[in-house]
């Protein structure tokens, strides 16, 4: 059922002429307001849709926001400019490219791209990984690409022997990027600042194109963006950002919370609305959280009134260690299962850093709990899916020599390093292209069968390279990934792995086949750009029955019924690294903000007295200082002592009670086949296979519901009925 704007959402709404201000707390319904904003412009300002530019930082956010927009407008295609910034500046300068002698197919390197690309740098400048990482040196560069300072400002600056290194890096890596006709991510954002400045003929189509310009989680954005949207906006000022300061967590990448809080400032004749209405939170996890971002200095004061009642307070468990803190979220989340009917895809299992997801996945393969990961191996980065992508990035970019390191000698064709030292030394010497080189092998004294190889992929690319206009994406992929052969490699290899790689291979093809169905129109370097602007919660399926694994920054803009903050220990959740800075510490709490307001129902906030770190060392621990900061009143303390018993301490009703918590006791090897069972999540079963014996025991079982598992019994606290 649609619901109706409540006042100030409908102010904002129809609020369309200069800048205006949209402060939007946690759950405030902002994706509903700009969606009605764009309908509201296109169907009462008579705005043509081309004319409008709505600006997400997330590929999710731009879909959901373009099908909302359609279902408003009753339309099934949608001329306004909806995406990232990334995506609408790769946009922009392959439109230009020509212009400013860019080859218009250049490249999009990807974080895992770059950082080759880097190694080869370090190897060029001698300098050992030892004194820079390569991952390391990609981090600094971006920090500094993202801030606009350029390698001759960095030389500037710099004063110690590491930092001139640092310089020299950031130099020839700037070069060989250009050399490899090849951007980065920071490049996608700088390049139309560029365009804007020496062409002022192409700032003012843009200008005229796009006369209205909404902007999401303003918060987050950084000087490039922010230069962006003033070039865009300068003459007629119809700019609508949208944010809240206190969900401003990426400083660390080069965002400015500035950019939001002296918005009035920079556009001074704006109008600005506050939404303080939340439609997610209940008012204790509002409270709770606003108890603590409230001890921030730099922050626009403001006061959210939750639409769904007062609820529970947040619960809070000390653990013993990462292994009993993932006992207690399990036996939690059973019990939230069992007394509210709660279904797997209501949990959200939060933390600070990729690290601590390992104990939780560890417990949940146990159990039998299904679970996604977010931020695992995407599928676009496993090693067989971007050895295929190689091919097509060089098939269309012959210049692009990270892809040509990666594929030459895949499949195996007999090509060392020292062979490719070999053509990376002619390539210099003769000022030619690296692929260029390998035509004429047999002029590097390399014969035989080396040689031959390297004549033939040059021929294979060069070939696939003539037939871009020919062929549609589809057919020229799936034509090339087999005549390379990818796919006889996979399909033919006597390794249990290569069957999956096999499997990967063929649902990238269809990936293709479905880009192309959807934009019969695209091109092979279209499908390219979408691969390399992707990020983890895009891959994210929030349809399948599983409890979602994620860290904070990864939960940015979703929600769930109910949210595990776990490894708040001082330390941890705030980082060390973050006490003696002001600036990131007050990042830090604004992050325990966002983490905390993803709850609809129900918080659970865990601590553990004893962590072991990276290193394997034991860290005795305290609680969060975030954690005293916020009121007893909207705590619930309990100490989880064991598996066994849960004792409350304090809390709201400041309570005194024990709670069991059935944990049967399993004699090893006392099942077998046709038994039936009981298990606390997924009700009755039937074993129906079994292995192992004492406590590598392993049972298969079907349940009731048809839902097929295999556990471990030691884990899987299985109660035997018969």
């Amino acid at each position: 059922m649609k619901t109706k704007l409540n006042k100030v959402q409908k102010l904002a709404v129809e609020a369309n002429k200069g800048p205006v201000l949209i402060f939007a707390g946690a759950g405030s319904g902002k994706t509903k307001v700009l969606t009605e904003k764009i309908h509201h412009l296109i169907r009462l300002e008579k705005l043509k849709p081309e004319n409008i530019l709505s600006v997400t930082f997330t590929n999710k956010a731009a879909k959901e926001m373009k099908t909302r927009v359609m279902s408003l407008l009753k339309t099934k295609k949608l001329e306004v400019a909806i995406g990232t910034f990334h995506s609408i500046c790769a946009r922009l300068i392959r439109n230009e490219a020509k212009k400013i002698g860019l080859n218009p197919q250049f490249a999009i390197y990807d974080i895992q791209d770059q950082s080759d690309l880097y190694k080869v740098v370090l190897k060029e400048l001698n300098i050992s990984k030892d004194v820079i990482t390569a991952n390391q040196a990609r981090n600094q560069i971006s920090l500094l690409k993202n801030k606009m300072i350029t390698p001759k400002d960095q030389l500037k600056k710099a004063k110690t022997v590491f930092e001139k290194k640092l310089t020299d890096i950031y130099r020839v890596y700037e070069e060989m990027l250009k050399q490899n006709s090849a951007l980065d991510f920071d490049d996608l954002l700088l390049y139309p600042l560029k365009i804007f400045e020496d062409y002022p003929e192409i700032l003012k189509k843009y200008q005229n194109l796009w006369k209205y310009v909404l902007v999401d989680e303003y918060q987050d954005t950084n000087k490039p963006q922010f230069l962006f949207l003033s070039y865009i906006t300068k003459d007629h000022k119809n700019i609508c950002v949208v944010g809240d300061d206190d969900q401003s967590i990426y400083g660390w990448r080069g965002a400015e919370i500035s950019n939001i809080l002296n918005f009035e400032r920079l556009f001074p004749s704006c109008k600005i609305f506050t939404l303080e209405k939340n439609y997610r939170s209940t008012q204790q996890i509002l409270d709770a959280a606003t108890a603590v971002v409230s001890h921030n200095a730099r922050r626009a004061e403001k006061k959210l009134i939750a639409n769904n009642g007062e609820g529970e307070p947040l619960v809070l468990i000390e653990t013993k260690d990462e292994l009993e803190e993932a006992d207690a979220i399990i036996s939690a989340l059973e019990k939230e299962i069992k007394l509210h009917k709660r279904t797997f895809n209501h949990f959200s299992i939060l933390y600070r850093t990729n690290a601590q997801s390992r104990a939780l996945e560890d417990s949940f393969r146990r159990t039998g709990i299904p679970y996604n990961l977010v931020g695992s191996i995407r599928f676009y980065e496993r090693k067989e899916v971007k050895d295929a992508l190689g091919y097509l990035k060089l098939v269309i970019n012959l210049s692009d020599t990270i892809s040509l390191r990666r594929i030459v000698n895949f499949p195996p064709r007999g090509i060392g390093m020292k062979t490719m030292d070999k053509c990376v030394a002619k390539a210099e010497e003769d000022n030619i292209s690296l692929f260029e080189v390998l035509k004429n092998s047999k002029q590097l004294a390399i014969r035989g069968k080396q040689s031959d190889s390297l004549v033939s992929f040059y021929r294979l690319i060069k070939k696939y390279s003539g037939l871009q206009k020919k062929l549609n994406a589809s057919e020229l992929s799936r034509s090339l990934i087999e005549e390379s052969g990818i796919i006889k490699y996979f399909r033919d290899s006597q390794e249990v792995e290569n069957k999956d790689r096999y499997e990967n291979i063929l649902e990238l093809l269809n990936s293709i086949d479905e880009f192309c169905l959807k934009n019969p129109k695209s091109t092979l370097s279209d499908f390219l750009e979408e691969v390399s602007l992707l990020t983890d919660i895009d891959n994210w399926n929030d349809s399948e029955n599983r409890v979602t694994l994620m860290t904070v920054h990864s939960s940015k803009g979703l929600e769930f019924p109910v949210v595990f903050v776990s490894g708040l220990d001082d330390g941890l959740f705030p980082l060390f690294r973050t006490f003696e800075n002001q600036d990131e510490l007050e990042e830090e709490r604004r992050l325990f903000y966002v983490a905390v307001t993803r709850a609809r129902h129900k918080v659970f906030l865990l601590y553990a007295t004893n962590r072991r770190r990276l290193g394997g060392e034991n860290i005795i621990g305290l609680p969060s200082r975030f954690i005293t900061e916020i009121p007893n009143e909207y705590l619930e303390r309990v100490d989880f002592q064991s598996a066994l018993t849960r004792r409350i301490v304090g809390g709201k009703l400041k309570k005194q009670a024990k709670l069991k918590v059935r944990r049967t006791v399993t004699t090893f090897d006392d099942f077998k086949v046709g038994d039936m069972v009981e298990h606390p999540i997924f009700g009755l079963g039937k074993i129906m296979v079994l292995s192992g014996t004492g406590e590598n025991q392993r049972v298969g079982v079907v349940f009731k519901d048809g839902t097929k598992k295999k556990l471990i019994v030691k884990y899987a606290n299985l109660t035997k009925l018969n």
